[in-house]
């Protein structure tokens, strides 16, 4: 049986859709897979060590960085030690033929290259662009750590027997900037997992308190790379320029900037008209996005969102609702026709398509049915599946 040992830095298992859909693809392909991802700060019980659906997870308690600079480097490096024990410790107890790294950050190619050493395969996941994030969080501060993260970036290019990226825009970077063979690369789009998107009915429990006619649903990160105030300012244009007192806002998810955009809210007088009920599960998801009318990607162009996939957008796509976003390369490309477009950055523009598509239930069912119809046949996990399989069995044929 081939073994396969997937590292995560940043986000809680089974919590990183995309990591969770690659480890069960894998298991369900006959590979053995254990993980190494942080505890969930909300979920403490989880343990460090779990056996999940046959999949078996060693957990570490991450350092929170909070966007500080030396809290940044205290947080990967006291990652590093932790994933690299534990990595020994799986190594030990159940052996693997694959190190499988998912970025951000890109530091954690240098267990990559340890286990190399050692004859194992050494796979580099590239879900970030990890200096354009830093570049965005610090805004142009700590020059000299941004160009360490362009060395560590392109020693992952140079050190992985394979790079999996989401996106043509990540391809097309790892041939200029990281130098990879084309051979070396294959893309394995984000997409949400029908099995998961399947439609529950919206629970009367789960209604928001201050839930109004029309519901706008935000689902995903609340970081500063994610434009989340873009959408609450946004409401408030509807509710003070065009009168839609009508309108309310649900912002499932955290991040470091959770706290901020609460205040904001409340600053804004938008307390009766926004509801934020924090990181749920995915059926609660799905129940929230059952009642909502519009699906909100406020992601700006900053240079790193033009490039990125926004599962959110697929996951609004999949529950049948019309989306709004910034106009971005990566984006558009997801979503084509389920979405109207605002000019980058201009949240006037964006709270006007958001009011045009308030004003035509028939524009949303359109739109919704057009995005539906999109992930069905194309954008789902299930056809993703197939690359991430072929990328691996290039890497044992490859000797």
């Amino acid at each position: 049986m081939r073994k396969v040992l997937l590292l995560v830095e940043n986000a809680p298992i089974p919590g990183d859709p995309r990591v969770w859909n690659e480890a069960v693809t894998l298991r369900n392909a006959g590979y053995q897979v254990c993980i190494i991802a942080p505890l969930d700060a909300v979920q403490p019980l989880q343990g460090a060590y779990s056996c999940v659906e046959g999949l078996f997870i060693y957990r570490f308690k991450q350092f929170e960085a909070q966007n500080k600079r030396l809290a940044y480097l205290l947080e990967y490096c006291c990652a590093f030690w932790q994933i690299f024990w534990l990595s020994l410790k799986i190594w030990r107890r159940h052996g693997f033929d694959v190190i499988h790294v998912a970025n951000p950050p890109d530091l954690f190619f240098l267990p990559g290259l340890f286990y190399r050493c050692f004859a194992k395969k050494f796979v580099f996941d590239q879900h970030d662009p990890a200096p354009e994030l830093f570049k965005v969080i610090f805004q142009d501060r700590a020059r000299v750590l941004y160009w360490l993260l362009c060395l560590l970036e392109c020693c992952s290019y140079r050190w992985a027997h394979l790079v999996i990226v989401p996106n043509e825009s990540f391809l097309s970077r790892a041939y200029k900037r990281g130098g990879c063979a084309p051979e070396k690369v294959f893309v394995v789009r984000n997409g949400p997992n029908l099995v998961h998107s399947k439609p529950y009915e919206p629970a009367s429990e789960l209604c928001f308190p201050t839930r109004k006619s029309y519901v706008l649903a935000y689902v995903g990160v609340m970081g500063k790379q994610d434009g989340v105030e873009n959408a609450l300012y946004a409401l408030h244009h509807l509710v003070s320029l065009y009168g839609r007192s009508d309108v309310s806002a649900v912002f499932i998810g955290r991040g470091s900037m959770l706290s901020e955009l609460q205040e904001l809210a409340q600053r804004l007088k938008l307390a009766e008209y926004t509801y934020f009920p924090g990181w749920l599960e995915m059926q609660d998801v799905v129940r929230y996005l059952a009642i909502a009318d519009v699906g909100l990607a406020p992601d700006p162009q900053n240079g790193l969102n033009e490039f990125c996939t926004m599962l959110k957008v697929m996951e609004y796509m999949a529950a049948g609702l019309p989306v709004v976003a910034f106009d971005l390369l990566e984006t558009r490309v997801s979503a084509e026709g389920a979405a109207l477009y605002a000019k980058p950055n201009e949240i006037a523009d964006f709270a006007r398509q958001i009011a045009l598509l308030l004003k035509s239930e028939e524009l949303r069912r359109a739109m919704g049915a057009t995005g539906q119809k999109r992930i069905v046949e194309v954008l789902s996990w299930e056809h993703s599946c197939p690359n991430l399989l072929a990328a691996y069995e290039t890497l044992f044929s490859s000797g």
